[in-house]
């Protein structure tokens, strides 16, 4: 449940104890901070955590139960952060989404992760390799954190924009998979979306409060600037899938009618030549019932006169089929 555990103290790591509240009591010396890291916590897992750190019911019930969207809460003097980490797949070419909480208080940072996007042990490296940094206290750390989780955006922008590319190309292709395709690259756009819309808004309610200095200010407008750039491309992501969609619409929609018309010319050329047989079939019915008193039996011409008559109506109706190009 606990995945890391550290205690740094003017920006250096010391040892770190096993009991929480030991660890607890760490967070009230002066120029430390407590970095508390878990993955996927139970309630009961959580309880003992939320009851050293004091923290609120609310936040902790939805750091629990997760699929919250992002936001910014206050309770006392802890702050929470709700955030959506993503990673971009290539086996299977899709986004996959997770969460992570920040509780922000004085002298600790507890990050509940949810999902397997944005490994944070990277950051806990990076970070001890920055004793300057790490002097900011618990800002720097929620700093470095949420630069991180923006960070990882970029690769899943490019996975993104690399997947509309080859929805393009089989849209003008042809290709019958491409509207299921679009449909579901959308549905992760939206998603992904959904993941930055409100993170540029919580950085500058951050960058606002008075208990953030000039310096941290700095490094969050940084991380806001990135977050912007990332919305922006996911809007224009989602405008540019529509337009695909419609024009692979009409694409198919143009398909379809050609195909109709092709197929209402075969019906024609058919219905042409089923009735220039039909004709001369009419006459030798009609010249074969054999009733005693058909004059025709006995007339000499009779035969010759029957083919005549089917020879003469299938070359008119040829001709006329053939004017109207049907034939």
């Amino acid at each position: 449940m606990i995945v890391g555990r550290a205690i740094y103290r003017d920006g250096r790591r010391l040892d770190t104890p096993e009991d929480l509240a030991e660890l607890f009591a760490c967070c009230r010396l002066p120029d430390t901070v407590v970095w508390l890291g878990l993955h996927e916590p139970t309630a009961e897992e959580f309880a003992e955590v939320a009851h050293e750190f004091d923290l609120h019911e609310l936040a902790v019930e939805d750091a629990i139960l997760a699929h919250q969207r992002p936001k910014l809460e206050q309770y006392g003097t802890t702050r929470f952060l709700v955030l959506r980490s993503a990673r971009y797949v290539d086996e299977t070419e899709t986004v996959e989404f997770g969460e992570v909480h920040l509780f922000v208080g004085p002298g600790f940072v507890v990050v509940v992760r949810h999902g397997d996007a944005s490994q944070l042990k990277g950051v806990r490296d990076a970070l001890e390799g920055r004793p300057d940094l790490l002097r900011l206290g618990e800002m720097a750390i929620m700093h470095a954190i949420v630069d991180r989780i923006v960070d990882d955006y970029a690769p899943v922008v490019a996975g993104i924009e690399n997947d509309v590319d080859e929805i393009e190309d089989d849209v003008f292709d042809g290709s019958p998979a491409a509207s299921r395709r679009i449909y579901e690259l959308t549905r992760e756009v939206i998603e992904f979306q959904r993941a930055v819309q409100a993170l540029p808004d919580m950085l500058g309610r951050l960058m606002a409060h008075d208990a953030v200095g000039e310096e941290e200010r700095r490094y969050l407008r940084d991380v806001q600037d990135h977050a912007l750039r990332v919305r922006e491309q996911a809007a224009g992501f989602r405008e540019l899938l529509q337009n695909i969609l419609n024009v692979n619409l009409t694409l198919e929609t143009k398909a379809l009618s050609e195909a109709s018309i092709a197929q209402n010319e075969e019906v024609k050329k058919i219905s042409a030549w089923a009735a220039i047989l039909f004709a001369p079939t009419l006459v030798g019915t009609i010249y074969g019932m054999n009733f005693k008193n058909m004059p025709e039996l006995n007339w000499q011409l009779g035969y010759p006169m029957a083919i005549v008559m089917m020879l003469a109506v299938g070359c008119v109706l040829f001709g006329v089929f053939k004017w109207r190009r049907w034939i």
